[in-house]
């Protein structure tokens, strides 16, 4: 069955070639896992087919993606979507065209040993992450929800890379990470993880979202269309046959570890999966969920300015044959 649905895929997409059209897209951090379909795509040269000349860039959190899609130095680009909301607020125009996470990523990890249970023992620590990650901006929402002033703990600048080490050397108390490498964590932590998703602690916002300078999309609308249907296909093609897609992440990552970034794109399906991914079509964005996104940012971090949610995406590019098959 799975073979029968990569063929018929790459079967939309035997049409000759295109004059080609760049875009630069900028992931929301370094290539991983949850990156795969889009390497897989290009590839395969079904953007190439398309008329897309893809360039993946990159990214250093969410929050610089929302910065350049919305200044338009990049015009498509991989971010949380709760983030793009607080940063409409404060003028960024980005609109999400395709939904990745359905379901939030984000998760606060610590060790058992340091004597904290819950989020309520936050409160005095040192909580380690880039400056640019989006769970610093969501932060607020999940300390007010749990009862505790957001601003009773301190950031510390980590770099992606350096989150295990100094929590492990208790340089910091907590840091936060997707769970699409919580397996990462588990591996190194063992007993000793201290673990809460923000999905199980009332916080379910959408998460990444591909999103488009606002602008570009206006004068675009055939392109991004295409963008989002070979995207779209490409998301499905993985959860279908998640080898052929990581193999190709591995190939153009260098020193990605296929096995590792195979359990990484496991965790990325149970993050794609909700009922109206299922129901309605990959990568929707639903209305009710967005509009008590939009609240939820709202009422736990404040907005600049008020705007009506409906502008910040779009599902008009989506296929709605193609549905969330897990």
């Amino acid at each position: 069955m799975r073979k029968l649905v990569i063929a018929a895929l790459a079967a939309l997409f035997a049409a000759p070639a295109a004059a080609q059209q760049k875009i630069d897209f900028i992931l929301n951090w370094v290539p991983g896992g949850d990156h795969a379909p889009y390497y897989y795509a290009k590839k395969l040269g079904w953007y190439a087919k398309e008329g897309i000349d893809l360039n993946l860039e990159p990214g250093k959190g969410s929050a610089l993606a929302i910065q350049k899609v919305g200044a338009g130095a990049n015009p498509v680009g991989l971010a949380d979507m709760a983030n793009v909301l607080t940063l409409r607020g404060k003028g960024v125009d980005a609109v999400g065209v395709f939904n990745v996470y359905a379901n939030s990523p984000q998760g606060m990890y610590w060790l058992k040993s340091s004597g904290i249970k819950s989020v309520k023992d936050f409160a005095g620590k040192k909580i380690g992450n880039p400056a640019g990650d989006g769970a610093r901006t969501m932060w607020p929402a999940l300390a007010k929800a749990n009862g505790i002033d957001p601003k009773s703990v301190t950031w510390v600048n980590i770099d992606p890379n350096g989150k295990l080490p100094a929590l492990k050397s208790k340089a910091i108390d907590v840091t936060t990470s997707f769970y699409n490498i919580h397996h990462v964590f588990q591996k190194e932590l063992g007993d000793d993880l201290g673990f809460l998703a923000w999905r199980d602690a009332g916080l379910n916002p959408y998460g990444n979202s591909v999103i488009v300078n606002a602008a570009y999309l206006a004068k675009n609308k055939p392109l991004i269309d295409k963008f989002v249907k070979v995207t779209q296909k490409a998301f499905a093609a993985c959860v279908a046959e998640p080898k052929p897609c990581v193999q190709a992440l591995v190939e153009a990552g260098g020193a990605l570890k296929f096995d590792n970034e195979l359990t990484n794109w496991s965790l990325v399906e149970v993050l794609m999966s909700d009922r109206f991914s299922k129901s309605i079509a990959l990568g929707i964005h639903e209305d009710g969920r967005m509009q008590a996104d939009y609240e939820l940012v709202r009422d736990y971090i404040g907005l600049d300015k008020p705007f009506d949610v409906k502008t910040t995406y779009t599902n008009e590019f989506l296929d709605r044959s193609i549905k969330m098959t897990k």
